[in-house]
């Protein structure tokens, strides 16, 4: 039996056994956190998973803290005292930003969940999403910044450097500055493109010629998903200095068209009836805009012009195709008429048709001096 009052707990003995107690305080207070969780969890279904980075990164803290004093307490070795509690220190920091990085996290993810990008019309719901991303990474940035403050300040002498930094921080400042001059840009490019309602999550965009959706919103880049399943990475810059098309800026309802080249023989009203017949049968159309136009009228075909409307961009594209399908499969079957023909005249024809045009200006040349002789008589039988 061990004599708690004659122990001696500056030994290594009492090291382990002190830090065996302390593991085990902390083993409790866990598992009586975890029965809370999971008691609130059947009012609030779904906690206990979403805070279960956060648990970990807590149960890793509570034990560094309760290992921390319990060596710094019992340690044998008293010089070695100093190094293990500047370590103990700055684990301690590191891990607390980790935890506060977690709770960040967790905090907008919930307020996250309130805006779903599912609904047909989302455009607020983007927009909310793109600030509150940025606000989370500036926030971690933030956090970031602290902690490594918080151990640089926690060496000796680290004011009277700072001190001396700050001296000369003038021509570092403007070195730094023509140094990160387009990292600096790009951030605060980054910042207007949240703020701006410029650009947000789930646009569909045209950049570079091609056709996407915005993916990602950073500090100093945009990931845009391409329509192939390629990503293409534009500088946040990209997006303030040059033209860009946003087919989401203010709701997500588009307009398209489908053009057909037919024979002359086209009737556009027959047309029409079966534009609406097709679109009445499509759950694609959302019944806003629909029309026929004959657009041109040259080089022996007509150019015909149909417009359809969508709840979104990729809906669009979907509707355009299936109207476009239709159409041809009607024109090929139901009215072969309006197929595009080329007319050609060939050479033996063109021939035989200058023949019959020479001798018709013959045979009229033969009546008109014909009248002109009987004019002639009949002048001269009356004088």
């Amino acid at each position: 039996m061990i004599n708690l009052a004659e122990f001696d707990w500056t030994s290594w003995s009492g090291l382990a056994i002190s830090v065996a107690i302390a593991l085990v305080l902390v083993l409790v207070i866990v598992s009586i956190m975890s029965l809370l969780v999971r008691f609130s969890a059947r009012r609030w279904p779904g906690i206990y998973t979403r805070i279960g980075s956060t648990r970990r990164r807590l149960r890793l803290l509570l034990a560094l803290i309760a290992t921390w004093v319990a060596v710094s307490l019992t340690l044998p070795v008293e010089s070695a005292r100093p190094a293990i509690n500047q370590l103990y220190l700055i684990a301690v920091i590191t891990v607390s930003g980790w935890v506060v990085v977690a709770v960040i996290a967790l905090l907008f993810d919930r307020v996250l969940r309130h805006y779903s990008v599912d609904a047909p019309d989302n455009r607020v719901a983007r927009r909310m999403r793109t600030q509150i991303v940025i606000i989370r990474r500036l926030a971690v940035v933030l956090v970031s910044i602290v902690v490594v403050s918080a151990i640089l300040l926690t060496f000796p002498g680290a004011q009277a450097a700072g001190a001396s930094l700050l001296a000369s921080a003038g021509l570092v400042s403007v070195i730094a500055g023509l140094a990160a001059q387009s990292s600096l840009a790009n951030v605060f490019a980054g910042i207007q493109l949240a703020f701006s309602d410029a650009l947000r999550l789930d646009d569909v965009v045209i950049v570079e010629g091609e056709f996407g959706r915005v993916e990602e919103i950073t500090l100093t880049y945009v990931v845009v998903g391409i329509w192939d399943k390629r990503r293409m990475v534009l500088p946040s810059t990209y997006f303030t200095t040059t033209p860009f098309q946003n087919w989401t800026r203010t709701s997500s309802e588009l307009l398209g068209t489908v053009e057909l080249d037919v024979d002359w023989a086209v009737s556009p009203a027959a047309l029409r009836t079966h534009l609406h017949t097709i679109l009445a049968q499509s759950v694609l159309w959302d019944g806003v805009a629909s029309g026929v136009q004959i657009t041109e009228a040259t080089g022996g075909l007509v150019r015909a012009r149909i417009m359809v409307s969508a709840t979104d961009a990729a809906t669009l594209w979907d509707l355009r195709c299936e109207v476009r399908e239709r159409l041809v499969e009607w024109v090929h079957s139901q009215r072969p008429s309006m197929l595009p023909r080329s007319r050609v005249i060939s050479q033996r024809d063109g021939a035989q048709a200058e023949k019959a045009s020479s001798g018709a200006e013959a045979d009229a040349a033969e009546v008109d001096a014909a009248e002109a002789d009987a004019a002639a008589a009949t002048a001269t039988a009356a004088d």
